[in-house]
């Protein structure tokens, strides 16, 4: 038997390890795809409170068949049997086994799904089993029909409450005039409620544990107290039976209200005008906030999931060390409290990255605001759906799943990928029948025979890591999904978005034109531009790498933005064809001499000083552009954006007024040399090509000016 305990415990730590790599996205998804925080950070933060969740405010008891799936009356002695026992144990092990395994299989690509329903799905798989071999009905079917209803019930929850937490940021902060100096008061009006429900939820959900060993130990008289009661309870918060008792209410009040007079205080004092760290105003507050919802979800997590991992291996230890007894509760030794959480932990640094980029970053285009709108959402629904009078085991990647998606349609439905939400509810949907079907698979080839099961978990093993070595070559290793997501680990840079990366090709544009207009210059003076015109060229080769990678990352999905793939394609592709025209100008110098009239020339080098302003214009509109985006695409950043559009068209139109009174004079006077005169017509006329260029890329922003 001590071989079936170390199988056992190295299965119960393979499911830990998969529940903290899966179910990190729940807590740290949003920050990461929001830029709160760098994946390095997100990953050791999350570990940290996933590990202290786990350790310190798990329950000291678990159940010893979990969630409810199975309906055993232990005051049965013809059930409760040594027989019963000893197939339920092995029961266990298979639900694990199988569990884990579809974890693996969800992670691997990318797919968060819900470690609770997995584990539910494998004892759901072997009680149908048991109840054949036992002649005993023992699946609560109800419990069953609560999941699936949850599989729509919690999203759907988790959206709407993101959504309209979200509408009324952006009404009330986001689309005022100054929404920097409305945030410093209203947004610690907003974190009264938002601690206040973290407050309960953390009492509710995250400390229970805490509170039942505080009263086993005489700290508090009653637990419920400070917890609701489990049956027949009341909306009263003075009654002794009540939901919601007046001293968690009060408790949680008094954290909202500590929170808001912090924040105002910070909020006070705090120079905006001094951010460096690519957030502007607003979203740096939220950022705070967002950090704090998500170290509680993570905090949260790992109290209640670290059960998903040990409570199975519980019974399986309470029958062995007493020689096949199992009763309703099982104590859990500290060794196993331990290797649970730090499973868990592991898991979240490990492997934690792949689903926590799906959640971040594929679904929607997340900001600081939407990032903590999300959290708040989903936090809410769970405190709302593990009260009593509920009572539903609800998914926390499910809520936060919705809750992102909640958010992103407050951008309208063209900001959420739904190919990649299906691909995620789909999963959802596989993931019973595949952890039932694994759990089957693993039980009925045991035989409830220590022997076989000596067999069947390391010949599991070895499937589960011949198929990560088979996948190999699209493996993406931890350093190297550090390094791209946050940059430069060593000094903990945070990656560019998609809009920043914009600006850069900008700015690549700017320096090709640049270089063709030191080529015109140089073509006036009657120098040799031979030096400029090839700088210009490679300048443009620059810019258009740039293009294509840019190209390739939107293409491939892996930024969902809100103005819709198609509209930025269009964006790059006019913003590129301002160098292709400075190229196409610098190439026009080297057919032969420009028009030799003094007049001529100096028109010709005014228009270019009209086409450098109209570039270094545009150039400046796609930096307040990317501001926009950072800042979630507030009110007065939009307003900003129009009027920066609206200098490009007036430079434009300064360079159309210079472009005519050199042709003008071009035509007049170049009768005495036609062929030149003409050449410096084209080379007119390409520089046009360029200021035209310009205010086309710059209206191209409108739709995202009145989305």
């Amino acid at each position: 038997m001590m071989i079936v305990l170390g199988l056992s415990i190295l299965v119960c730590a393979y499911m830990a390890w998969n529940i903290g790599a899966n179910d990190v996205a729940n807590a740290m998804g949003t920050s990461v795809g929001s830029r709160a925080l760098t994946l390095k950070q997100a990953v050791i933060l999350a570990a940290i409170f996933e590990f202290c969740g786990a350790f310190f405010a798990g329950d000291a008891v678990t159940d010893t068949v979990r969630k409810g799936i199975l309906s055993v009356d232990f005051e049965d002695a013809d059930l409760v049997t040594e027989a019963f026992a000893n197939d339920l144990m092995y029961a266990f092990i298979a639900a694990m086994m199988a569990a884990a395994v579809w974890l693996t299989i969800a992670t691997r690509f990318g797919l968060p799904v819900s470690t609770t329903h997995s584990i539910i799905g494998g004892i759901l798989g072997v009680g149908l089993i048991l109840e054949v071999q036992h002649s005993q009905s023992l699946i609560d079917w109800e419990v069953v029909q609560k999941v699936v209803m949850s599989w729509v019930a919690s999203p759907l929850m988790g959206g709407i409450i993101a959504f309209l937490s979200f509408t009324v940021v952006r009404m009330a902060i986001l689309e005022a005039d100054n929404p920097i100096d409305r945030s410093k008061w209203l947004a610690p009006i907003l974190a009264l409620p938002t601690f206040f429900v973290l407050g309960l939820a953390l009492q509710f959900k995250a400390l229970k544990g805490f509170f039942g060993k505080a009263e086993s130990n005489g700290w508090i008289t009653d637990k419920y107290d400070w917890l609701p009661v489990k049956e027949n309870g009341v909306f009263n918060p003075w009654a002794e039976n009540a939901w919601f008792p007046i001293n968690s209410l009060i408790l949680a009040f008094v954290i909202g209200l500590i929170a808001s007079i912090v924040l105002w205080w910070i909020l006070r004092k705090y120079d905006f005008e001094s951010e460096k760290g690519g957030f502007t105003g607003v979203e740096r507050i939220f950022v705070w906030l967002q950090i704090i919802t998500a170290a509680y979800v993570a905090f949260a997590h790992g109290a209640n999931d670290r059960s998903n991992a040990i409570g199975p291996m519980a019974a399986v230890y309470q029958i062995l060390s007493s020689g096949g007894e199992l009763t309703a509760k099982a104590d859990i030794p500290l060794w196993l409290v331990l290797l649970g959480s730090a499973g868990i932990a592991i898991g979240v640094m490990t492997w934690g990255y792949r689903v926590m980029e799906t959640i971040g970053k594929k679904i929607t285009d997340i900001t600081p605001t939407r990032g903590f709108a999300a959290e708040f959402g989903a936090a809410t629904v769970i405190l709302m759906f593990s009260m009593p009078f509920l009572a539903v085991p609800v998914s926390t990647t499910h809520t936060l799943v919705g809750a992102v998606v909640g958010v992103g349609l407050a951008g309208g439905a063209k900001a959420v990928d739904f190919r990649v939400f299906g691909k995620i509810a789909a999963s959802w949907v596989a993931s019973l029948p595949a952890a039932a079907f694994g759990a089957v698979v693993i039980y009925v080839a045991s035989g409830s025979d220590p022997l076989n099961i000596m067999v069947i978990i390391p010949i599991a093993f070895m499937s589960v890591v011949w198929v990560l070595w088979k996948t190999k070559d699209d493996e993406i290793h931890v350093e190297d999904a550090l390094a791209d997501v946050g940059g430069d680990t060593g000094d903990n840079q945070i990656a560019p978005t998609v809009f920043e990366l914009f600006h850069k090709h900008a700015e690549a544009v700017e320096v090709t034109v640049g270089h063709m207009l030191e080529a015109v210059n140089k073509a006036i003076d009657g120098k040799d531009p031979s030096e400029e015109i090839q700088a210009t060229v490679e300048a443009e080769l620059t810019a258009d790498n740039l293009k294509a990678a840019l190209r390739e990352k939107v293409g491939n999905r892996e930024w969902k933005l809100l103005i819709g793939s198609d509209a930025f394609l269009h964006m790059l592709t006019r913003q590129d064809r301002i160098a292709d025209y400075a190229q196409n100008v610098a190439e026009q110098l080297s057919f032969r001499e420009l028009y030799d009239n003094k007049e001529a020339r100096n028109l010709l080098k005014e228009m270019g000083v009209a086409v450098s302003e109209t570039v270094a214009a545009y150039e400046d509109t796609v930096a307040v552009l990317r501001d926009v985006t950072l800042s979630g695409y507030t009110k007065k950043g939009r307003n900003d954006l129009l009027e920066m559009i609206r200098a490009v068209n007036l430079k434009e139109h300064q360079a159309d007024l210079s472009e005519a009174a050199a042709a003008a004079f071009v035509f007049s006077q170049g009768e005495d040399q036609p062929l030149a005169a003409m050449h410096m017509y084209r080379v007119l006329q390409r520089m046009d090509d360029v200021a035209n260029a310009c205010e086309a890329a710059a209206n191209a922003f409108l739709p995202i000016v009145y989305n």
